[in-house]
């Protein structure tokens, strides 16, 4: 029963860098634009976060930092897509190599590599927090844990109730439509770059300062790329992430539970079965392919209003 619970208890906070991560690729990819740089992202959240925690001693700061230094480095992203019209898939791989050696450089200059930061407190629920099983399970976990449901339904409602979300859908399932009514296409694109990455960087902020509590090179060990393939196994529908967020965290709280157990298993197989995992996702997609209504119709596609057809 312990064993059980502890597991549980941690689920949450496993579960977040791979929610919020995944929601920012969904606000992205709505726009039609394909991101493969959410990898990048975190670890430039991460970095950040660690570093302004370091020198504030305020974590809250720290994921605040997350997501403007995510954000700053969305514009080159953006830059590349809108204005030189690259690649999508070549701008978002880059983005990745890009982040991983400036986060090496930037964490060894400013010496925070391996420093452990404060990390986030957990609420004070007072009596509730003691009461048994449900006390852990429910009352004492930080703040960003309780955020991240209403996180989601704002971004939902954003998505589906105002005419910003219809005009940004609009973008993506048809930019040549959207423009002839007058909808700005690039203004929404760049929009939704930015948006996305801040919450992705916000899943690298949590990630150092809600997870791990420190900072190393290329500490999000592709919890990125498996975001990515949450996003094509939810059929970009928000609520759907959130519970491949939680299948995904569960897996990855349950391995540190089996060693603190004694249960012996290799440890490289555990390891890898988060990744086992989303190979399992993928051809689980693949089979399913014909069930793509909900992707963007113009995902991946670039567009200039000159060759509008």
């Amino acid at each position: 029963m312990d064993f059980v619970l502890n597991w549980l208890v941690n689920v949450p906070v496993f579960a977040i860098p791979f929610a919020l991560a995944a929601l920012g690729l969904i606000v992205t990819e709505k726009s039609g634009v394909l991101s493969l740089g959410a990898e990048g992202f975190m670890l430039m959240g991460a970095m950040a976060a660690a570093g302004a925690t370091l020198l504030t001693g305020n974590p809250y700061l720290g994921l605040l930092a997350s997501a403007v230094a995510a954000s700053l480095l969305s514009l080159v992203f953006a830059m590349m897509t809108m204005t030189f019209r690259v690649n999508q898939v070549i701008a978002g791989l880059a983005i990745v190599f890009f982040s991983q050696g400036l986060t090496g450089l930037l964490a060894v200059k400013f010496g925070w590599t391996n420093q452990p930061v404060s990390g986030l407190g957990k609420l004070d629920f007072g009596p509730l927090a003691h009461i048994p099983v449900v006390g852990r399970l429910f009352f004492q976990h930080d703040l960003i844990v309780y955020l991240v449901v209403p996180i989601f339904a704002a971004v939902v409602y954003v998505l589906s109730r105002t005419m910003i979300g219809l005009r940004l859908r609009a973008v993506g399932d048809g930019p040549d439509a959207a423009d002839a009514a007058g909808v700005n296409v690039t203004a929404y694109r760049c929009g939704a770059i930015l948006a996305g990455a801040m919450l992705m960087g916000l899943a690298g902020g949590y990630l150092s300062v809600g997870v791990a509590k420190i900072w190393v090179d290329g500490m999000s060990g592709g919890r990125g790329w498996i975001a990515i393939a949450l996003v094509v196994f939810a059929r970009w529908q928000p609520w759907r992430v959130l519970l491949g967020a939680l299948l995904f965290g569960g897996i990855e709280a349950l391995i540190p539970r089996i060693a603190a157990v004694g249960i012996h298993a290799p440890q490289y197989f555990l390891l890898m079965t988060p990744y086992l995992a989303t190979l399992a996702v993928m051809v689980w997609s693949s089979l399913k392919a014909k069930n793509t209504f909900d992707q963007p119709g113009a995902l991946g596609q670039p567009y200039l209003r000159e060759e509008r057809r």
